[in-house]
């Protein structure tokens, strides 16, 4: 096993994590965006208005898009078993 193969198998790692990471972040970081600009507007100050929204989005997300991001693992853990006789020899 080569260093360039070592880092090709992290490189392409690191891209699933991100971008399982992604698909959950990115709308709770949006709905989070738009719930302090609500308060800051109307000076509410309660820390659960933040949290409940950003709750509900992850949820949903996660029930929208967890087919998908199940299938992504499943590929990568597939190629990864696929491959192992060309990583080791």
């Amino acid at each position: 096993m080569t260093p360039d193969t070592i880092l090709s198998l992290f490189q392409h790692a690191l891209e699933v994590v991100l971008m399982l990471l992604m698909i959950t972040l990115i709308p709770a970081l949006v709905v989070g965006l738009l719930v302090s600009m609500f308060q800051a507007a109307t000076q509410i100050n309660e820390m659960t208005l933040s949290f409940i929204p950003k709750l509900i989005v992850t949820i949903v997300t996660l029930m929208v898009a967890g087919p998908w991001m199940l299938r992504l693992i499943m590929d990568y853990t597939q190629g990864l078993i696929r491959n192992i006789p060309y990583l080791i020899g």
